[in-house]
């Protein structure tokens, strides 16, 4: 909707208002009119003006005294006034300005120069109006929890804002003479882009197409946790289409609090569910069978219930260890490739699949991951779980091939023999969201959410993930890469 200035006329001659509005009527503007001082107030905190033509000679109330009580007024103290005199004398002038009025139009009007000198006012107080609004939107978005970049069409900053710049590790302030650095070789130098496929499209993204959620994570370290940031592209006016702004949102703790759920709620399946078979058979054979019972069997019925017992007690010191420790390998505690097979056939067993083939390359070191035995488990049972969820009779085939260089990095490729995603699935596999809404699961619709916290562990050790199809037959492959600690060290 085009805005349409509004230019309050206020003479207690009505003859003046008239010959007003026959000079302005046709300059597409909205005229209101005041006969006295009093009116005039009341009509200016009514409709706001854009401009006032104030006559000085009034009865009651002058226009000088009209144009102290405006000023006096919050809302209407940046109002532009234009004072209408009959005179020409330079101390009314002077007494005009002391009042606060802008300019001066002597009766009687010459039809351009009224024009012209209202559409002039109307420009300067535009522009002072905007510098205002920049002022203050330049203060929010300094101020602002998120980081704001603008980058241009050559993907260069032209402007972060100050935790922008803190992400970025740039300095704290733009210094006068900084040249301006490049969006992504300054990210990759700091942070893996994650998903690749979504950070392919980051140089020919137009506005026209939806923009894929993107993250930067910075892996975790000896001594810091990981750091995620999501990426979001705002839409700009159509004149800005050289120009993207960036919004930084330091996603976490939502991302972390995900995976605690995930981890704690698979954890809880298959941990606690076999020694509470045990306990529950063993009380209730006890109940039933107690007066048929001998010394002997009631001892080795309660023997069994307390080892039962004793399995869930540190079954759950697992569980509570596993909320309040990292996913990564602390000294001592790292998972060799020599023990991904025992692993994968613990696993196999708790998800009673019939058979794995595991097939490990025998140049591979024994080297140790950055990632704990019980990271390790997640990751592969939540895999092997999904292959048994997703599969047609929940009897998946299922290949493990383990590969790799001898120095820098394992690639771990689990194929099975289920379902065929669509490229759009594929796509989203990887994508952890994370949202706020009160009923929200944060689940990936069709898969669930595990995948995306396998991603989440993957990536927080600068590996990466792949999911495709298998082109043999029916099936999905999962490859994941996972460097070496020492590796990462060096």
């Amino acid at each position: 909707m085009k805005y349409v200035n509004t230019v309050l006329i206020v003479d207690d001659d009505p003859g003046v208002r008239d010959t007003l509005k026959a000079l302005l009527g046709r300059e597409e503007y909205q005229l209101t009119f005041a006969s006295c001082g009093q009116e005039a107030l009341e009509k200016a905190q009514k409709v706001m003006p854009s401009v006032i033509l104030l006559d000085v000679m009034m009865p009651e109330m002058d226009g000088f005294e009209v144009c102290q009580r405006l000023r006096a007024m919050p809302l209407l103290a940046e109002a532009p006034i234009i004072m209408l005199t009959a005179c020409d004398d330079r101390n009314a002038r002077l007494r005009g300005i002391q009042s606060g009025a802008d300019d001066f139009l002597s009766k009687p009007f010459d039809r351009e120069e009224l024009r012209v000198r209202i559409r002039t006012i109307l420009r300067l107080n535009r522009y002072r109006r905007l510098h205002q609004e920049r002022a203050k939107f330049e203060w929010v978005v300094q101020h602002a929890r998120d980081g704001y970049l603008i980058i241009n069409d050559q993907d260069k900053i032209v402007y972060a804002n100050s935790h922008a710049r803190h992400f970025l590790g740039m300095s704290s302030k733009q210094q006068e003479h900084e040249a301006p650095a490049r969006f992504l070789p300054l990210v990759r130098k700091q942070y893996l882009l994650v998903p690749e496929d979504a950070w392919k499209s980051w140089a020919e993204q137009s506005s026209y197409t939806p923009y894929p959620i993107r993250y930067l994570v910075r892996p975790e370290s000896q001594s810091s946790e990981a750091f995620w940031l999501q990426v979001e592209v705002l839409e700009l006016p159509s004149e800005s289409k050289t120009e993207k702004v960036l919004r930084l949102l330091d996603v976490t703790p939502q991302i972390k609090a995900q995976r605690n759920r995930w981890g704690f709620h698979t954890m809880i399946c298959h941990k606690l569910r076999t020694p509470l078979v045990g306990i529950l058979g063993s009380l209730e054979f006890l109940m039933s069978h107690f007066s048929t019972l001998g010394d002997q069997e009631l001892l080795d019925f309660v023997k069994m219930a307390y080892l039962s017992t004793q399995r869930l007690h540190s079954e759950i010191e697992d569980i509570l260890q596993y909320l309040t420790a990292s996913r990564r390998a602390k000294a001592g505690t790292e998972c060799c490739v020599t023990e991904l097979p025992p692993i994968i056939e613990e696993t196999r067993q708790e998800l009673q699949l019939k058979t794995i083939k595991i097939a490990i390359s025998p140049t591979l070191p024994s080297s140790p991951l950055p990632l704990s035995r019980q990271a390790i488990k997640l990751i592969l049972w939540e895999i092997l779980e999904n292959a048994v969820k997703f599969h047609p009779t929940r009897t998946p085939e299922v290949n493990v091939v383990i590969t790799g260089s001898a120095t820098q990095e394992i690639c771990i490729q689990i194929q099975d023999n289920g379902i065929t995603l669509s490229p759009f699935q594929l796509s989203q596999l990887w994508i952890p969201y994370y949202q706020a809404e009160k009923f929200s699961t944060g689940e990936i619709s069709g898969m669930g959410l595990g995948l995306a916290m396998v991603a989440t562990l993957i990536w927080e050790v600068g590996g990466q993930c792949q999911a495709y199809n298998r082109l043999d037959q029916p099936g999905l492959v999962i490859e994941l890469h996972v460097p070496f600690l020492e590796s990462q060290r060096s």
